[in-house]
């Protein structure tokens, strides 16, 4: 099940929302677990044990390490809790990537398995490892019961694709929280502008991409289009996502940080790192960046800790070579940035946001493409090498008939809005303009996102698949 379907929107999300506001707050814990679980046994009925084992194994090992006092022991427990937990998400989403490689030097050494990805795991692993290691550092008590920490880990706003969130971020939510009405309308508002972003914009843009990658030839304007457009699908479909569990949040009486904040607009790959999908480089930063030592070591240990923990990023959105080279290409510019090349960037902020855009599609490119040698063609073709022209009479023709979505699409990845609304706001009577506004676009938003679904084909989310 996922939140841009008929099934959730008009079956499952009000069905939950009606036992949840009936009963008492001591009983809509209960009401959300039952229903987190129901919504990932919809989906993946056979790995439910995968969750429910992660939710007890670092429940448990989280009161152990709170209960210990001798240091020693409680590390050994860390350690164990880390190599059981990352063990779990090696075995099913890189155990077959590691034996291909292997056996690719000591032939036939390791088996094949037939193995199917979890749906979340590498969301629900990267939550219950920062939960444990926060208890460990002391950060944040443990759970005061097996079931408060399993609806966090297993509460189904977040638990798919994300965003990770810590517990410590709603843990006195879990125990005591309001659902207040502002928090419920702005929620109902995030989460259709969620589902919008996702239905009528990336979904749209992944149409126009995969129009001009069934083209007969193959040209310099065709390969630049799709990059822009694939860079704008991913950006739609997984905001989106991150909008529509955030606005989910709001509902059910949980705060949710930022996810993404106008990663386009970024003056510097430094930059577009604060910006795109902040929980997981949060999380990176935090638990393996700064334990690693930061930028407090040397300065060939510091470019040390970027690239691993830059490859450490590439690997975690997918087992392929191609997210590998994803993460050191990332790594490498940063690396570059904080050399020399920020300061000039600060000082000249036209050319730094050309310069990152430029860098952020080429790097989208390599983020799509598993097929390495698909790849290099793709790289070679945007920049004219080999025998192909600039441009063609087909893409011309998907070019004209898509160029003012594309306009839109750049236009409302930008705050130019969110800037109009608050320059009205400081108008006389703008206040109420606003409200009538964010009565009307929301239903009309959503009637419109209801049409695409019921005309459209299933376009499931992007990062399901990580």
């Amino acid at each position: 099940m996922v939140f841009s379907s008929i099934s959730f929107l008009y079956y499952f999300l009000p069905g939950v929302l009606l036992f949840y506001f009936l009963v008492s707050h001591k009983y809509r814990n209960i009401i959300l677990f039952i229903s987190s679980l129901f919504f990932y046994f919809y989906g993946e009925p056979r790995f439910i044990i995968v969750l429910l084992f992660s939710c007890g194994f670092s429940y448990i090992f989280g009161k152990w390490i709170f209960r210990c006092q001798v240091p020693w022991k409680r590390k050994v427990f860390l350690l164990f809790f880390l190599f059981g937990n990352f063990g779990i998400l090696f075995y099913f989403k890189y155990y077959n990537f590691f034996v291909s490689n292997w056996n690719s030097l000591f032939p036939n050494m390791f088996p094949y398995l037939s193995i199917t990805m979890p749906i979340g795991i590498s969301f629900f692993t990267f939550q219950s490892a920062s939960y444990v290691i926060d208890v460990y550092r002391g950060k944040v008590d443990p759970a005061t019961s097996v079931f408060t920490y399993s609806t966090y880990l297993s509460l189904f706003p977040q638990l798919i694709a994300g965003p990770i969130v810590r517990y410590q971020t709603i843990s006195q939510e879990l125990k005591k929280r309001e659902s207040k009405i502002t928090d419920i309308s702005d929620g109902i508002r995030r989460f259709i502008l969620g589902l919008s972003k996702k239905v009528m914009i990336a979904d749209m843009l992944g149409i126009f991409s995969k129009e001009l990658a069934s083209l007969s030839t193959n040209t310099v304007l065709g390969f630049w289009l799709r990059a822009i457009a694939d860079s704008l699908q991913l950006y739609f479909d997984f905001s989106g996502y991150s909008d529509m569990a955030i606005g989910l949040g709001l509902i059910f009486g949980f705060h949710f940080l930022e996810n993404f904040n106008y990663p386009f607009i970024a003056s510097s790959i430094t930059d577009f790192w604060r910006r795109w999908h902040i929980s997981l480089s949060s999380w990176f930063r935090d638990y393996i960046y700064i334990p690693l030592g930061g930028n407090r070591v040397s300065k060939y240990r510091h470019y040390l800790n970027i690239l691993i923990v830059w490859m450490a990023t590439g690997l975690w959105h997918g087992a392929s070579w191609n997210f590998i080279l994803w993460g050191l290409y990332f790594a490498v510019l940063l690396i570059i940035e904080k050399n020399f090349l920020l300061n000039f960037l600060n000082r000249h902020p036209i050319f730094s946001h050309g310069y990152t855009i430029f860098l952020v599609f080429i790097s989208f490119v390599i983020f799509n493409q598993t097929d390495l040698s698909l790849l290099v063609q793709s790289i070679k073709g945007m920049f004219g090498f080999g025998e192909i022209s600039f441009c063609s009479k087909e893409v011309l023709f998907y070019l004209k008939d898509s160029i003012l979505f594309l306009i839109i699409a750049s236009f409302l990845s930008t705050p130019v809005l969110k800037s109009i609304r608050s320059w009205i706001l400081k108008k006389n009577g703008g206040s109420v303009l606003i409200d009538i506004l964010e009565v009307i676009l929301p239903l009309l938003l959503f009637l419109l996102s209801t049409a695409f679904l019921i005309d459209g084909s299933f376009q499931p989310f992007l990062y399901f698949r990580f």
